[in-house]
C-alpha cells in the first residue's frame, strides 16, 4: 500500500470516512427508490471545459439520464489536476447522487507525479463501470523527413539533440509516454513545456516543435489540417478507428501498450444495490447507438464494465505506469 497522506490530507479523509460510515446506514428501501424521480444526480468532472473528459461526460449524460430516469448534471470542477472534483466526491454522502466521472491518470498516474496527493486510490472510491476506451498518438510535423517510428528512431540517432517534442508539463500522460518512448527507443528528445495541449498545437503545426504525444479527438483534427501525420498510437493493437495507423510496439517500441479510458466512480463505501443500479443505467447508455457514434468520432471506443473489472483496471494500470514512471526516473512534483 502506498502512502500518499500528509497530516492535513488525513484529517480530511478522517472526515471522510465518517461521511462512509454514515453511508452504511443507507436503508435497503432508500436503494430500491434511487433514484428518485426529479432529483438529479451531480457528476462532478476535475477539468476544464472542452476537454476530452468534459466532453465525453456531456456527450454520455443524455443517454445516462434516460436510463436512470432523472436529470444527470456533469459539473466542472477544474483545479489540481482533477484532485479538487475528486475530493468532492470522496466527502460526498454516499448516496449515489454524487460522482465523478475521470480518465485512468486520476488512479495510476497521479500517485507516481503528484508529491501531496490527498485520495487513497483503493480506499477512497467506489468503481461504477468504465465507459470507453482510447489511445494516445504520436504525431510529427510533415516537415520532419520521416513517416514512421522507425525512420523517427534512426533520424533522432543521426541527429541528436535537434527534435523537440511537445509536453503539458511534468507528470502530464504525454511527458509520461515521451519518457517511456525515449528509454525504449534509447534516443534523447527535448521536451518543451507548454502549459496544456492546446497551447503547444501552434508551435507543432509551425515547426517549432517536431513532435507530440496527443489525444485521439485532437490528434485527427489537427493531422486534418494536412501539417501533421500520425506515426504511432500507444495501445496492444491497433484500433478499430484507426486501422491503417500501427501501434508503437508493432514499430519495435515495446511498453506503450497503455491505452488510455474514462469511468465513473462514487464515494467511498457507497452500497451495492446503488452500485449495481448506476452500473446497469451506465452499460446502457454506453451501447446506445448516438453515444457510440459520438464516441467513435473522437475515436474513443464505447466499451463498459462491471464495478469488478473496473477495479481490476485501476490495480493493474497503477501497477504499470508506477513502474514506468519510476523507471524512466520522474519524480513526484
Amino acid at each position: 500500500m502506498f502512502n500518499f497522506f500528509s497530516r492535513s490530507s488525513a484529517c480530511r479523509l478522517l472526515r471522510g470516512g465518517a461521511l462512509a460510515g454514515a453511508a452504511l446506514a443507507v436503508s435497503p428501501s432508500f436503494a430500491q427508490t434511487f433514484p428518485e424521480p426529479g432529483r438529479p444526480i451531480i457528476v462532478m468532472v476535475g477539468f476544464a471545459a472542452g476537454g476530452t473528459v468534459d466532453l465525453m461526460a456531456r456527450e454520455i449524460a443524455p443517454a445516462l439520464s434516460k436510463a436512470l430516469g432523472t436529470t444527470v448534471v456533469v459539473e466542472d470542477k477544474p483545479g489540481a489536476n482533477g484532485v479538487i472534483a475528486a475530493m468532492d466526491v470522496v466527502h460526498a454522502k454516499a448516496d449515489g447522487y454524487t460522482l465523478l466521472f475521470t480518465f485512468a491518470g486520476t488512479f495510476a498516474q497521479y500517485p507516481y507525479t503528484m508529491a501531496h496527493i490527498p485520495y487513497n486510490v483503493f480506499k477512497d472510491f467506489t468503481p461504477i463501470g468504465m465507459v470507453a476506451t482510447g489511445p494516445m498518438v504520436l504525431e510529427s510535423n510533415v516537415a520532419l523527413p520521416v513517416k514512421n517510428v522507425q525512420e523517427l528512431v534512426a533520424y533522432a540517432k543521426a541527429n541528436p539533440g535537434k527534435l523537440r517534442i511537445a509536453s503539458p508539463g511534468v507528470g502530464s500522460s504525454p511527458y509520461i509516454y515521451a519518457a517511456k518512448f525515449m528509454q525504449e527507443a534509447n534516443i534523447h528528445l527535448l521536451q518543451v513545456p507548454y502549459k496544456g495541449a492546446g497551447d503547444a498545437m501552434p508551435d507543432l503545426l509551425s515547426g517549432r516543435v517536431q513532435l507530440a504525444f496527443d489525444g485521439a479527438p485532437s490528434a485527427v483534427q489537427s493531422v486534418a489540417t494536412g501539417r501533421l501525420r500520425m506515426l504511432g498510437i500507444t495501445a496492444a493493437q491497433r484500433s478499430p478507428l484507426l486501422p491503417d495507423v500501427p501501434t508503437l510496439s508493432e514499430q519495435g517500441v515495446p511498453g506503450l501498450d497503455l491505452p488510455g479510458w474514462n469511468g465513473y466512480f462514487g464515494p467511498p463505501n457507497l452500497p451495492r444495490p446503488i452500485v449495481e443500479k448506476l452500473n446497469a443505467a451506465i452499460t446502457t447508455a454506453v451501447n446506445d447507438p448516438d453515444v457510440k457514434a459520438l464516441f467513435a468520432k473522437g475515436l474513443w471506443e464505447a466499451k463498459s464494465s462491471t464495478p469488478e473489472e473496473l477495479t481490476q483496471r485501476v490495480k493493474l494500470d497503477n501497477e504499470r505506469w508506477g513502474k514506468i514512471i519510476k523507471d524512466a526516473g520522474i519524480t513526484p512534483q
